[in-house]
């Protein structure tokens, strides 16, 4: 099955750990996910570990799709993530957060791998390759804001 991988990173005037705080703990991500607001009824659960390795988050909404999370890694310059999507299609993917110093910023970046089937690999570079890095971009974007703000 075809791989493929997305990374987006932006510099936020912070330190790593001000902004490792919201990507550790899936309650904060109703502050910048760029998915947050996509449905007004999403249906969010909560388990596990209240944040960091262990946390698990999941999701249902009708334009969100369906699926979940699990934190795998927490270290200060990295969080990584178990990323299992139900609908609208079925996927297991891997998503890491780097927190890197740059004098008195952090360059976060945002990456997403996995494989797909040849059919999810056509449509990905047809569609699903830039809205990813779109929503990518926005969620940086509003993660920044938020540190920031």
């Amino acid at each position: 099955m075809p791989a493929f991988e997305h990374t987006r990173s932006i510099t936020i005037a912070a330190s790593p750990a001000a902004v490792y705080a919201l990507v550790d703990d899936f309650h904060a991500w109703e502050k910048w996910s760029p998915w947050e607001g996509l449905d007004t009824d999403l249906v969010r659960t909560y388990g596990g570990s209240e944040k960091g390795v262990g946390a698990r988050y999941a999701w249902a909404g009708k334009k969100s799709g369906e699926g979940s999370m699990l934190i795998t890694r927490a270290a200060p310059q990295r969080i990584d993530i178990d990323l299992s999507f139900v609908k609208p299609f079925k996927a297991n993917n891997k998503a890491v957060f780097r927190f890197d110093a740059e004098g008195n910023a952090t360059r976060v970046s945002w990456t997403m791998s996995g494989t797909r089937n040849v059919l999810l690999a056509i449509m990905g570079r047809l569609f699903f390759d830039a809205m990813i890095g779109k929503d990518f971009e926005k969620g940086l974007a509003k993660l920044k804001a938020a540190v920031e703000g």
